[in-house]
């Protein structure tokens, strides 16, 4: 049996092992579980990192089906002494969730709330599940699970089983080790059992009953007798102490509680196969008072006074934060609700009933304004509003990652916690340290219970950087250990802190902890490397001085991160933001699947190794990095969800227009990326090609030769154009077709974009937005010459052909640009390529800086350039759905003043993506399977539970598709609804056009 040695070439399988060992255990894998194996490269870059600044490459990738499936894995590992991690949401910041090791992935399949027993407050769980689908089933109750990071609708419960997580509310809950009643584990060994509290009764016969289980008790019993009194006198008497083994469980006046002891162990000792937690009340009524200090020391300094008045929650965040948000323009309408100051608190007070809550939080502010310097105070007892206040909290660590015109900022330091009351001085001290070694950085963090998170801009490239990074590590520890704190307050030690432990701890408590380990796990294969006997803090970084990575040419210049789309794969920070299951647009394909390399954040990995060349060595034709990339929507929702703003469409899109390079690309490309060829062809027969597109023979034939999925209705030409309509009624001059309506010679010009779908396809929602504008005091005009922004082309990588079209518009709309006039799109992904791929491939272009800066969505144009347009009243229900790029792009701000202005009553769903995406969901096979999937997550359910009476309102031309292929209904453009109001109220939402024409009766 060879055992694994820790190697230095991260990259590599761990050199003792042979390959053909690994291939047999490979083998044996596949035979035993139902579950997935994945030896694959791919799939062992995907699992290389966590967010983190370590990198090291596992042996392969086990997702079981079934406990049986994990503990059979460990059995076959434990046979070649192969190492073992189990892994959650992989959102450690430690580094203890990367390793070379077998890597036993939770999330997918063994994520379920087992039972909840509102009677004994507590819930039984896999360790997969995500946190906020517990509190979701315990709120059934009037229940919570208290500890609450900020990843909570991503985190696991096994994660936060290994880490010891925390979170806002511990300041009445407690951590998870106070949460955890019973663990079900296996040991590397094989052993299974249960652990939790025991009495020294109970203890006394386990041992006496003889057996593993009996030897592991006795020797944890003998630890706790040698070690009580260090264990009592050297661990920190502070609200968060995170670092280390959690000993002090195993204490009589503890309960002997083995349960918690493991909690926070980091996977170095067992794998956790299932768990009961306790449940707490969870307070119905809830109200924030915001208090805005001169700065945040001043704001620490009064951490006391406010915890005296028992809130639930007290966090806190500085200046620093908030302007990086600014310059990221990261929710700027939530950051605007702050109250004046440079550091800021969140006091939240919880009770059954509104006015209890409020009667807190009023005494409070009472308290306060007695004082001499009494802060700013704002109180929020609307809750969507406190929401919004929170999601400024939350997205700290992503927003402090990648702020514009600064260094990129780290984890390392992000963790430490000292008594509360010393926080002000502790920030005060710790920023004159980071003065010293010239590092920047913003603080935040759960500062009711002294947890101070950061994330600091280290220099981890070069040798000098690294060498640096260390020194400041060391005496950043003498700082906070002078302070009685910890190194560690939520994030665990991993690598990142695990080599200072013996300053904080002293070496004979180490040897506990090492005894500890070895009680468990005496092969030393679980997890090792982490937290006992680690890796230095400056090993296995994910870049460090070797970092070299491939630097290509590429067609997008990736203006945000220096012209380098090996920095533009580095964006990504492993936060997991687009790992959530509901809320948002990032990610639709993970939200369907749960596959890592379906997250933004598996394909910013792949695209990330793919540079380095190591583990994926082809470049640009890398059959992993293309598999993890066919799924992608190319619906931007991460350039608008993602923190750091990872735009995964765009690197698709560049990685495609590689790897086709001198290749055929699948005929789903031709048939539909050329669409705008296409349907100019049908114009001129537009009859006979809808007979051959839907006669029952015929329509299938052609589905089959265009890669079209039979289930879909392929759209249909539009009998004339917009353009030929528009034509009838305008004049020719100087290249464009301008209204020749009384009047309009003295009007201010628009030009109104006649996009392909809406020309060719639905010309009669141009022909609305005409009368719109017209309505709106404006004169129309449109380009005579034929004209296209090539949307379709970014989805296949037709850069080259997508880049001419660009070219085309720039040279036919130059003076129109150079004179000012707007212009208006009706088709969102339209609008964004005007605002958004233009720039990016023509950045030194003024013109196109221009159009970008003068094409607007009909909302758009209408709320900014005339604000003065009185809208006539619509008084009608609606349900809204916001197209993909729409939101990322552009915001629905826009939109949703132009709705509130008409009167409608109306509801904007968080639907994510409708799942057409474009050509996406068209496609035959697994594009097809994700698309209704994606559809059905909101959307579809959402317009079938409407009223006939309501309207269903989306701009986007494949929106609008998937709503009428799969429900029936007839989605309307806001251009439509404009014109409705303007005449009067005559458009609905009941049958769709196509139900009319094809004799379908669903209403």
């Amino acid at each position: 049996m060879s055992s694994v040695t820790q190697s230095k070439s991260p990259a590599t399988i761990p050199p003792v092992v042979s390959m053909s060992e690994v291939e047999s255990l490979e083998v044996e894998l596949r035979s035993k579980l139902q579950g997935e194996v994945r030896f694959d490269d791919g799939s062992r870059a995907l699992y290389s990192t966590d967010a983190s600044n370590y990198r090291q490459v596992p042996v392969g990738v086990v997702i079981p089906k079934s406990i049986e499936d994990v503990v059979s894995a460990i059995s076959a590992c434990h046979r070649r002494g192969v190492p073992v991690l189990a892994r959650g949401g992989g959102t450690s910041l430690a580094g203890q969730c990367c390793n070379l090791a077998v890597v036993i992935d939770f999330s997918k399949y063994l994520n379920k709330v087992i039972e909840v027993d509102a009677e004994k407050k507590i819930a039984r769980v896999q360790p997969g599940v995500i946190l906020d689908d517990l509190r979701d089933a315990a709120e059934k109750y009037n229940l919570t699970y208290g500890p609450d990071p900020a990843t909570h609708n991503r985190c696991t419960l096994g994660g936060m089983i290994g880490n010891n997580s925390c979170g806002v509310h511990s300041v009445i809950a407690g951590m998870t080790s106070d949460n955890v009643e019973e663990l079900e584990i296996v040991t590397y060994d094989g052993l299974r059992l249960r652990v939790g509290r025991t009495s020294e009764e109970d203890l006394a016969l386990i041992i006496r009953q003889g057996g593993r289980r009996a030897a592991i008790y006795a020797r944890l019993k003998a630890l706790r007798d040698r070690y009580s009194e260090q264990i009592r006198e050297r661990y920190p008497d502070i609200p968060r102490r995170v670092s280390g083994y959690n000993l002090p469980a195993l204490l009589p006046e503890a309960g002997f509680n083995v349960a918690s002891a493991l909690v926070g162990s980091e996977c170095t000792c067992v794998t956790v196969l299932e768990a009961v937690v306790r449940l707490v009340n969870s307070p119905p009524a809830r109200t924030l008072l915001v208090l805005g200090y001169p700065d945040i020391y001043h704001a620490c300094d009064h951490i006391p006074e406010i915890i005296a008045h028992k809130p639930i929650g007290l966090e806190g965040f500085d200046d620093r934060l908030i302007n990086g948000m600014k310059k990221e323009k990261l929710l700027p309408d939530d950051v605007a609700l702050l109250p004046d100051g440079g550091g800021w608190l969140l006091a939240e007070f919880g009770s059954q009933s509104k006015d209890d809550a409020n009667r807190q939080v009023r005494g409070l502010m009472e308290a306060l304004k007695g004082k001499g310097d009494a802060p700013v105070m704002k109180l929020f007892d609307d809750s969507r509003q406190a929401e919004r206040i929170w999601r400024v909290r939350e997205a700290a660590l992503g927003a402090t990652a990648k702020v514009p015109g600064e260094k990129d900022e780290w984890p390392g330091w992000e963790d430490s916690a000292v008594p509360p009351d010393r926080m002000g001085d502790y920030l005060r001290d710790l920023r004159k340290l980071l003065d010293k070694y010239g590092y920047a950085c913003a603080f935040y963090g759960h500062f009711g219970q002294g947890c101070v998170h950061t994330r600091i801009d280290f220099d981890l490239h070069t040798e000098p950087g690294v060498a640096s990074f260390r020194r400041f590590m060391s005496d950043a520890v003498d700082l906070v250990l002078s302070y009685g704190g910890s190194l560690s307050g939520e994030h665990g030690d991993g690598q990142s802190r695990a080599e200072f432990l013996p300053r904080m701890f002293g070496e004979e408590l180490m040897h506990a902890f090492r005894d500890f380990k070895a009680i468990w796990d005496p092969d030393w294969k679980m997890n090792p490397g982490k937290v006992i006997d680690p890796y230095r803090v400056d090993e296995n970084l994910r870049l460090g001085p070797d970092y070299n990575p491939a630097r290509p040419l590429t067609h997008f210049n990736f203006i945000e991160d220096g012209g380098s789309f090996a920095r533009a794969t580095q964006r990504c920070v492993g936060v997991g933001e687009c790992r959530r299951l509901a809320g948002g647009t990032m990610c639709p394909s993970f939200m369907v699947t749960r596959e890592e390399e379906d997250s933004t954040r598996g394909r910013a990995r792949l695209l990330f190794e793919m540079l380095r060349g190591e583990v994926i060595s082809e470049g640009w034709r890398s059959e992993h990095v293309k598999d993890a990339l066919d799924l992608c929507l190319a619906c931007k929702g991460c350039k608008g969800d993602c923190p750091v703003n990872v735009d995964m469409a765009t690197y698709k899109s560049e990685f495609l227009s590689h790897y086709y390079a001198g290749r055929l690309r699948p005929v789903s490309a031709y048939t539909m990326g050329l669409i705008y060829w296409w349907a100019r062809l049908a114009s001129h027969m537009p009859r006979a090609v809808n007979s051959l597109t839907h006669a029952p023979l015929l329509s299938n034939i052609s589905k089959a030769l265009g890669g079209i999925a039979r289930q879909r209705t392929v759209p249909r030409f539009a009998e004339q154009t917009f353009k030929e309509w528009f034509k009838e009624r305008s004049t020719l001059q100087d290249g464009y077709w301008a209204s020749a309506l009384d009047g309009d010679q003295n009007r201010p010009r628009v030009i109104l974009w006649p996009d392909t779908f809406n020309n060719h396809f639905h010309p009669e929602i141009a022909m609305s937005a005409f009368e719109v504008l017209q309505a709106a005091g404006y004169s129309v005009a449109v380009p005579q010459r034929p004209l296209c922004c090539g949307r379709p082309l970014y989805d296949w990588g037709m850069l080259n052909l997508a880049e001419h079209m660009l070219t085309e518009i720039l040279d036919a709309l130059r003076g129109e640009v150079r004179a000012g006039v707007p212009v208006v799109g009706l088709e969102p992904s339209c609008v964004s390529v005007f605002r958004d791929e233009l720039v990016n491939l023509f950045p030194n272009d003024d013109d196109a800086q221009r159009l970008s800066k003068q094409t607007f969505l009909l909302s758009e144009f209408l709320a900014k350039e005339a604000p003065d347009y009185r809208l006539p009243q619509l008084r009608r229900k609606a349900i809204v759905h916001v197209h993909c790029h729409h939101k990322s792009i552009m915001g629905k701000e826009a939109e949703s003043a132009v709705l509130q202005k008409l009167g409608l009553d109306y509801k904007m769903l968080d639907s994510g993506c409708c799942g057409m995406a474009g050509a996406f969901g068209f496609e035959a096979g697994k594009h097809y399977d994700v698309s209704i999937k994606a559809g059905e997550r909101v959307l579809l359910p959402a317009v079938r539970g409407a009223g006939p009476e309501t309207l269903i309102i989306t701009n986007g031309f494949s929106c609008r598709e998937q709503i009428e292929q799969c429900t029936g209904r007839r989605p309307l453009h806001l251009a439509q609804v404009l014109q409705s109001a303007i005449r009067g109220g005559t458009y609905s939402s009941g049958k769709s056009q196509r139900d009319d024409k094809e004799g379908n009766d669903n209403g």
